[in-house]
């Protein structure tokens, strides 16, 4: 802040300068710093957008193709791509927490754990479902497809929560673990698949190197979604009693990505939309996450 007044009041003394001089190149000058300054000011007030309770925090992005077999798959790794170097143009760092293979084509499923400052709080802003409308390149006579894949966001918190799971609540499950591509991680089955019954939340983990390592931390994670199920309950019960309504709610259809019979990216949150799809899904998303967070959606 110290440096923008800085700037701010250079820009003072030279705009007296032009009370006395016409300086096109002075003139020039003032205009780039007030557009340099208005740019930092945003980045700041985006900065103090992310004031959620857990919006400094790393997060584990989870991604799954709706149905639609091998269309939504393929989708689903589109939407991986686009996240990935999205995290690569921030420096996040990524790490691989579960990857299955589809049967013919894309992934069944992802969990990725995005690591850096306010992962979080910028990427909570793509939960939802995201829409595709293209011509299927799998498709032998070219026809246009609707597909749907969901994204699930979750705060990788480090502290214990107390949430109590009965045992007898989960269905654990083991499988082997697969890399990306279907190359194999290790040879016995460590990768751990466990589901809460009662709230049917499934969570998966392979990247540990046991399968005991694998089931803590998908209980970790699983603790972490409760706890977010609970703190979303809440809001809503207050929202409730304040008589408000909120537009969106989890897991609905947030975005769409149409490719065919025009090129759009339409954001239904904000109707900000544009029409470089390419751009889009190479990870330039941030108009959207920007302004969902200035309308604290």
């Amino acid at each position: 802040m110290e440096k923008i007044k800085e700037d701010i009041d250079t820009d003072l003394d030279m705009l007296s300068l032009l009370e006395t001089e016409n300086d096109a190149d002075l003139l020039n000058s003032i205009s780039n710093n007030i557009k340099n300054i208005s740019e930092e000011l945003e980045s700041i007030r985006l900065l103090l957008l992310l004031n959620g309770k857990y919006d400094n925090e790393n997060c584990i992005v989870e991604i799954h193709p709706g149905a639609g077999g091998t269309e939504s798959c393929d989708w689903a790794l589109m939407l991986y791509r686009m996240y990935t170097r999205w995290c690569d143009s921030k420096n996040y760092k990524l790490e691989l927490l579960d990857y299955q293979d589809g049967d013919e084509a894309g992934i069944k499923s992802v969990s990725i754990l995005v690591k850096g400052t306010n992962a979080y709080g910028y990427l909570k802003n793509e939960r939802g479902v995201h829409r595709l409308v293209r011509l299927s390149p799998f498709d032998s006579n070219n026809r246009r497809h609707t597909s749907f894949a969901s994204i699930e966001v979750t705060p990788d918190i480090k502290k214990d929560i107390d949430i109590t799971i009965d045992e007898k609540d989960l269905k654990i499950d083991v499988y082997r673990s697969t890399g990306a591509g279907g190359q194999g991680v290790n040879t016995t089955d460590s990768a751990v698949r466990v589901t809460h019954l009662p709230s049917k939340i499934v969570v998966t983990c392979q990247n540990e190197r046991s399968q005991i390592q694998n089931k803590e931390h998908a209980i970790q994670v699983l603790k972490t979604k409760l706890l977010l199920l609970e703190e979303e309950k809440q809001e809503k019960e207050l929202n409730n009693i304040k008589g408000e309504h909120q537009n969106i709610d989890f897991g609905s259809q947030i975005r769409s990505y149409v490719m065919h019979p025009y090129s759009m990216v339409k954001d239904h949150r904000t109707n900000i939309e544009t029409s470089n799809v390419s751009k889009v899904l190479d990870g330039d998303i941030d108009m959207f996450i920007e302004e969902n967070l200035k309308r604290g959606i």
